[in-house]
């Protein structure tokens, strides 16, 4: 293999993510992965063959042993530099759920590993392998997971994605699942001092030049979306976010539980509503659960909760193999004051189509392409006061993130893949976070909360389960409605030319009802 060094500085938005980190709002993010050892050589796999086989995947990415370098201040972004002293056996480490090993302990395990910072000074990742999963509805005997934690400035969804399938393999004899790279990953140089202060000028005196640029190249857009709040022509409440319980201060203490669903149930669910996506899909089951949820507790607002979804930036396929964040974000009604499941999936359908179409998602794409342009001083010192709980802004009232998965069966160290589930970061002002991975024909959501703020997650989950047995459940008329403005008033009673109701509820009648457990098992009740 070959190898080269390189100066590698963080973009300005990977910078972010390490400018708004505290002791309460820590930026890295976690996957979780439950293996069936069964198909293992011998039936077992232990934990010293995890190590070595992860020393030899090491080169799939530079990530692996790569530190931050921070400059005095922030005067500027900080740099990728080769670790010295890397230690793959001090990122890896292990545990054993107590007795009995079942779904509540693993919750709280689970919480509590993604509520601990990582150690700032080495590579931003570990993993962190749980055994005695033993008592786990849909989890096979002598299961393990593995956690691995890594800083967002590392990674977003989708390098995510990539990262986790070039460690995996795709049978249970080792064969890497995607191609490995033939080059060793290039090492980062330590710049020199002279180098980094003509960057940290650079930055701080063309920065003004470029910040005008960018800012030019949107103006016409930026116009427009005045000239239509002048004259009407937009939604007055396009911006509005009820207030409710997930708007409040973090603590450091987070919440996690998780409910897995077949996909293809999802993709029947999609068919009901005409050009309807699986994303919105998603969106509609987290919009009935939060119905559910926050009618119990008699604070369901009037208007529509607002959600912020992730959005890939990069710009083409092979991207996905590049280290750091290249993410946008569309804010979204997702019409939880509609109490009928297919018409909410149909207004979340209208909504989502005109975000896409970048008529309410243009604030999110001038931030990130401004924020290319402003010095790192200046972006450090306003990224800390506006995740500060005295100033952060109400921009939505939580985030789904929807990242397809791979498809197909993987394994690691010749055990099976069963189970798949995403922990992301909260913020002062957005305490839920719901991230839906999917992999080899299941979609799990993966709720994650504060302790404070959503003390009864267990019951935010059957809330979950609700939500999905309803759309399920839910039969659509013989009229297919046209597709609104998302701006319109959903109607409560659609209804078709002759006067027909066009979506309709069945009455259900008394049977057994097939439910998923959290790990995936089903289990019959009256």
């Amino acid at each position: 293999m070959t190898e080269q060094s390189n100066i590698n500085q963080l973009s300005a938005q990977d910078a972010q993510f390490l400018y708004i980190q505290s002791a309460t709002n820590l930026t890295h993010v976690m996957a979780v992965y439950i293996y069936d050892p069964s198909t293992a050589p011998g039936g077992k796999v232990r934990f010293k063959d995890i190590i070595e086989h992860m020393r030899k995947r090491m080169d799939v990415s530079p990530m692996f042993k790569r530190k931050l370098y921070r400059l005095p201040l922030d005067i500027d972004h900080p740099y990728w530099v080769e670790d010295e002293h890397f230690d793959l056996e001090a990122h890896i480490s292990h545990s054993r759920l107590p007795e009995p090993g079942d779904w509540r302990q693993f919750c709280i395990h689970v919480a509590r590993h993604h509520s601990k910072p990582l150690d700032m000074n080495r590579p931003l990742w570990d993993m962190y392998v749980v055994e005695g999963l033993d008592n786990i509805p849909g989890y096979a005997k002598g299961s393990y997971a593995i956690l691995t934690r890594i800083h967002h400035s590392t990674i977003d969804g989708v390098s995510g994605a990539h990262f986790f399938a070039a460690i995996s393999d795709k049978d249970p004899h080792g064969t890497p699942a995607i191609p490995l790279p033939k080059t060793k990953a290039s090492a980062n140089a330590l710049p020199t001092t002279a180098e980094i202060l003509n960057r940290a000028i650079n930055s701080t005196v063309t920065s003004p030049v470029k910040l005008t640029q960018a800012l030019m190249k949107f103006t016409p857009a930026l116009l427009s979306s005045a000239q239509k709040s002048l004259t009407g022509g937009a939604d007055k409440t396009e911006s509005g976010v009820p207030q409710t319980r997930f708007n409040a201060a973090v603590t450091p203490h987070k919440m996690f539980d998780a409910i897995t669903f077949d996909l293809e149930e999802l993709k029947q669910m999609r068919r009901k509503v005409q050009e309807a996506t699986i994303n919105d899909v998603v969106l509609a089951i987290c919009s009935g659960a939060l119905r559910h949820y926050l009618t119990k507790h008699k604070e369901l607002p009037d208007e529509p909760l607002v959600a912020v979804a992730p959005v890939n930036a990069r710009s083409r396929s092979g991207e996905e193999s590049n280290p750091g964040t290249n993410i946008s974000a569309m804010t979204i009604k997702i019409w939880s004051n509609i109490e009928d499941p297919l018409e909410r999936l149909e207004a979340i359908r209208d909504t989502t189509r005109e975000t896409k179409a970048a008529k309410s998602g243009l604030s999110a794409r001038i931030m990130t392409d401004l924020s290319k342009h402003i010095p790192g001083v200046t972006m450090a010192g306003v990224s800390r006061i506006l995740t500060d709980e005295r100033f952060a802004p109400k921009m939505s009232n939580l985030m789904v993130s929807n990242v397809p998965g791979p498809q197909i069966q993987l394994y690691m160290n010749g055990a099976k893949l069963t189970h798949q589930y995403g922990l992301a970061p909260l913020a002062h002002g957005m305490g839920l976070f719901i991230a839906t991975p999917s992999y080899n024909g299941t979609i799990s959501f993966s709720i994650i909360s504060d302790r404070k703020i959503m003390p009864d997650i267990e019951f935010f989950r059957e809330c979950l389960q609700k939500a999905f047995d309803e759309l399920r459940d839910a039969k659509p008329g013989k009229v297919v409605q046209q597709p609104r403005k998302a701006s319109e008033a959903p109607k409560k009673q659609p209804v078709s030319a002759d006067g027909s109701v066009m979506y309709r509820r069945v009455a259900k009648k008394p049977r057994a009802v097939v439910s998923k457990q959290p790990g995936g098992a089903r289990s019959k009740a009256s």
